[in-house]
């Protein structure tokens, strides 16, 4: 495993990073045990950056989590959750907004209790853009410094956001003063915006955090879950791509990471697996190289959805 410096943030966070949101049963059902030898295998094989949300799972995930970590020394991985979504135990998308100082302090609070720790290295303010952004400007003051204030305070080395919008994401680089982004679907198969990011992060020292590597599922053999907003017509066109792959003795999966984990200017790369043989597999695809033909091809095949904006 290889491993870079997250921007100013200083931490050397590893290339392939596993995000939490498995855990939780958002993309399916999860064996709880099968969940924490995922995160046991990923730390085994140098994983050493994990992410994770109140709202996955609405706590599931950080639940699931804390328990793989109990026991784990403290200084062999670095440790982010979100602050501001709630969403409700059992039902997605059904969440609460609240980028109050008050809740924003209570929230980690709980983060803390779920998972065992009372130091945060990052953490990042949550999906801002939900409910028609009326939440927004909330989070860009109140949130944002309610943060700030904990970082002041040591309850938290870094200060992000984690969200989805381009035009959110250039107002934050040019208006705040973030230490890392985590930026979702903007550097896989069929979408490459987070470049445009790239000059004004370097130019300020914000450690790029890529997700979403196949595109919350789209870029797989089964396909996006119910609730993604990709309409039919669309999810024919990655469809089409995937049997593609097949035919070619690659699946789609294997392509799309190894695309969004090459970039030597993102700092890392976050996957998310509840099944410690996915772990490995992943790992596995992220050391090899890919086919450059192949990649070609299937970028052709992606172009009518290339760059296309999803309504979360």
């Amino acid at each position: 495993m290889q491993y870079n410096v997250l921007g100013r943030t200083g931490l050397n966070v590893s290339r392939l990073s596993f995000g939490a949101s498995a855990l939780g049963g958002v993309y399916g059902p999860v064996n709880e045990s099968d969940a924490i030898k995922a995160v046991h295998t990923a730390l085994d094989l140098g994983i050493n950056y994990f992410d994770v949300a109140p709202a996955y799972g609405g706590t599931v995930s950080e639940t699931v989590l804390g328990k793989a970590l109990r026991g784990i020394p403290r200084d062999r991985y670095y440790l982010s959750t979100k602050v501001g979504k709630y969403t409700k135990p059992g039902g997605y998308g059904e969440d609460t907004l609240d980028y109050s100082r008050e809740r924003i302090r209570a929230s980690l609070e709980e983060s803390s209790q779920r998972l065992g720790t009372d130091y945060f290295d990052i953490i990042h303010i949550h999906d801002i853009e939900y409910q028609d952004r009326k939440h927004a400007e909330a989070a860009l003051h109140e949130g944002y410094l309610s943060v700030l204030e904990l970082k002041k305070e040591g309850r938290v080395g870094a200060v992000s956001f984690g969200i989805y919008p381009m035009d959110l994401w250039k107002r934050i680089f040019s208006s705040l003063d973030p230490d890392a982004a985590l930026v979702h679907n903007h550097y896989c198969l069929n979408d490459t915006r987070i470049l445009e990011l790239i000059p004004l992060a370097q130019s300020k020292k914000i450690g790029l955090i890529n997700a979403s590597p196949f595109a919350c599922g789209l870029l797989t053999d089964h396909g996006a879950p119910a609730w993604h907003p990709a309409d039919v017509q669309t999810r024919v066109i990655f469809q089409s791509a995937a049997q593609y792959c097949r035919r070619q003795g690659t699946p789609i999966a294997q392509l799309a990471l190894q695309f969004a984990t090459q970039n030597p200017e993102i700092s890392t790369t976050l996957f998310s697996a509840a099944d410690p043989e996915l772990v490995r597999q992943n790992i596995g695809w992220h050391e090899q190289s890919f086919n450059d033909e192949l990649l070609s091809e299937v970028r052709k095949m992606l172009q009518p959805v290339k760059n296309k904006q999803w309504s979360y």
